[in-house]
Parts: structure tokens; C-alpha cells; sequence
């Protein structure tokens, strides 16, 4: 059990302790979609209605900027030692996914302090519904990161990608227009679009107007996503490193 348990935590403490020395990050991450949300919900009246959507916006870059690191680490040679050693590789890809996670929440949890701005008022036992769905949906976009920054070989392509998919996955979350008023194809996009779970599961234990899809149902889909890229992530990097090994 150490033997998985001790690279996991091993790799979760690197990846906090290289944040440490990036506190620039934090403003990063946090002050750009802290200014869309300003912008945005003063100019329609309504920061309620954008504030779980720019809550999911600040964990989605904070996932991408840790999992970048993945790039680096290859072109550094620290990769090859990790793939290398005699540590289980799916504890490697689980001690990466929950530092990556865990800094995503960090910086999630700081924009929930701007909560009482968009009239939102979260008890203590709200409080720590919010917390735990604000990890979930870290955890799952950080694995999302992982599985395509494993396949990067430059952070060009993998910021390329990022626009490609990561934020037309955001625009048609619920983020920007609800689905009640999406029509047509777009309709059935956001239903099949992983995101749209994670920024109703906000929406409900945040208090939020959400009409659809609920609570339950929106966590269920979050946690099965979640779990399937932690899978897929397990997978491409066993892959990776049997091809190396050949």
C-alpha cells in the first residue's frame, strides 16, 4: 500500500510546492474570469446568473496551467524518471490529477469569497456541499487536462487545443445563455457536454435558478466523467510508457 500510496502523495506535494512558487498564478487564473463576470453581469443586471459559470471558468484554467506542467516535466527529463521508476503508474497519474485538482480548488475557493457580490448566501452546511462540488469538478476537469496534455509534445499545441475545445465546451455549458433557451443542435450539445453538469451541480448547491438538469443527476454524470478520465488517464500513460520501454 506504500509502495502506491507514498509516490502519489509524493508527486501531490510537488505540485503544491511548485504553485508555492508561482503565486503569480493565482492572479493569472483568478483575476481574468473575476473581470469577465464583473463585466458581464453588471452589463446585463445579473451577476448571479454568470457567477457559477466564471466559478467553473477559474478551475478550467487552473487545471490547464497544472496539467501544462506535464509538457515541461517531459522536456525536462523528470517524466522519463517517473516512468521509469518502480512506482505503480497509476499512482503517478493519481498523485498528478489530485495536485493539479487540489490547486484548482484552491483557486476556485477564492472566488467563492466574491459569492456574497452575486447575493448568494452560503451556510455552513452549504458550505461544505459547495466545497466538495468544487473539488468534484476540479478533479474531473484536471483528468480532462491530463489526458490531452499527455499527448502534447509543446504548450503551442496544447493552448491550440484548449481554444479548439476547451472553451466552446464552456460557451455552450449553461455558462453564458441557459439551456432553456438554446434550440436545435445546441440544445442537444449541451446535454451531452460534461460541463453542463458541473456548472448545474454549482447552480443547485449554490442556490442558484437551474431548472435543469438537478443536483443528483448533475453529480452523478460529474463523478462517472470524473472517473472515466481518471481511467483514460491511467491508460494513455501506460501506453506512453510502453512504447518508451520499447
Amino acid at each position: 500500500m506504500s509502495s502506491f500510496l507514498l509516490p502519489a502523495a509524493t508527486l501531490w506535494q510537488r505540485e503544491l510546492v511548485r504553485f508555492w512558487w508561482q503565486k503569480s498564478r493565482i492572479l493569472t487564473v483568478v483575476a481574468s474570469p473575476l473581470i469577465f463576470w464583473l463585466l458581464i453581469g453588471y452589463g446585463s443586471n445579473d451577476l448571479a446568473r454568470f457567477y457559477s459559470g466564471s466559478l467553473v471558468l477559474i478551475v478550467m484554467f487552473s487545471a490547464i496551467f497544472s496539467t501544462i506542467s506535464i509538457i515541461e516535466d517531459r522536456r525536462e527529463g523528470f517524466l522519463l524518471s517517473m516512468l521509469v521508476s518502480p512506482a505503480p503508474r497509476t499512482s503517478l497519474v493519481l498523485g498528478k490529477i489530485l495536485g493539479s485538482a487540489t490547486l484548482a480548488w484552491i483557486q476556485g475557493m477564492i472566488f467563492l469569497a466574491f459569492a456574497p457580490m452575486a447575493g448568494v448566501s452560503i451556510h455552513p452546511l452549504e458550505l461544505v456541499l459547495v466545497t466538495a462540488a468544487i473539488f468534484l469538478v476540479s478533479f474531473t476537469l484536471t483528468g480532462l487536462g491530463f489526458v490531452i496534455a499527455w499527448k502534447m509534445s509543446s504548450t503551442a499545441g496544447f493552448h491550440g487545443v484548449r481554444n479548439l475545445l476547451l472553451l466552446p465546451m464552456w460557451l455552450v455549458s449553461g455558462a453564458v445563455f441557459p439551456m432553456a433557451t438554446a434550440h436545435g443542435v445546441i440544445k442537444a450539445i449541451m446535454w451531452a457536454n460534461p460541463l453542463t453538469y458541473s456548472i448545474a451541480l454549482l447552480n443547485g448547491t449554490l442556490g442558484l435558478p437551474n431548472a435543469s438538469p438537478g443536483v443528483m443527476e448533475s453529480a452523478t454524470v460529474t463523478a462517472a466523467f470524473g472517473l472515466a478520465l481518471l481511467l483514460m488517464s491511467g491508460m494513455v500513460a501506460a501506453q506512453k510508457s510502453t512504447r518508451s520501454a520499447a
